[in-house]
């Protein structure tokens, strides 16, 4: 019988040094390494999409808007990951001793795949709910109209509203601003799950 060997295990700190001298992208997650591969091009439109409402919306208002490189720290979890869209409230807070590492974000958006949608809406939601700035959730399929929004409306109470159509004006309420459904799939081609 062959026996199952535990994945490698790494510190937050040896996390860091091998991330920031490798060429791709990792999260770091219950202390282990996880390559973060490239997403189809819809996948790329839809971020790029919501990265370019947000950045007009915002436009001379308190917030820095960024865009799958940021690397964001979630002490509770001791997890560092990159989510697909996130709004900081200006000043950034950054991790202590860090340059490269944000810990305050008010609204996030992942664009939801086959491989990662359980995990974006259970145990990544869950870990962002930790952080105290963070207001807004936002998710969005790739394969067909749907988003799901999730609005801080007490402590430890989210609101959550959903749209299947691409007629329907999305309110972010951290920004006062909407942004209609179909400007987030604009140039969007809707291809089958593999």
């Amino acid at each position: 019988m062959v026996q199952a060997t535990d994945p490698k295990t790494y510190t937050a700190q040896e996390y860091l040094e091998l991330e920031v001298n490798s060429p791709e992208r990792h999260e770091y997650v219950n202390r282990e390494i996880r390559l973060m591969t490239g997403g189809p091009p819809d996948h790329n439109t839809i971020a790029g999409n919501l990265l370019t409402a947000l950045k007009l919306a915002l436009r001379g208002k308190p917030y820095r808007v960024f865009v799958t490189d940021q690397r964001l720290w979630i002490p509770a979890f001791e997890q560092y990951t990159y989510p697909d869209v996130m709004a900081v409230e200006k000043p950034l807070v950054l991790q202590e001793g860090r340059t490269d590492t944000v810990m305050n974000p008010y609204f996030i958006a992942e664009v939801l795949s086959s491989s990662t949608a359980n995990y974006d809406r259970r145990g990544k939601f869950a870990a962002y709910r930790t952080l105290p700035t963070f207001r807004e959730y936002l998710l969005v399929d790739q394969y067909a109209v749907h988003v799901e929004h999730y609005i801080r409306t007490a402590p430890h109470q989210w609101l959550l509203s959903e749209y299947n159509s691409l007629e329907v004006t999305l309110s972010f309420e951290a920004f006062e601003n909407q942004v209609k459904i179909a400007e987030l799939y604009q140039d969007v081609e809707f291809v089958e799950q593999s």
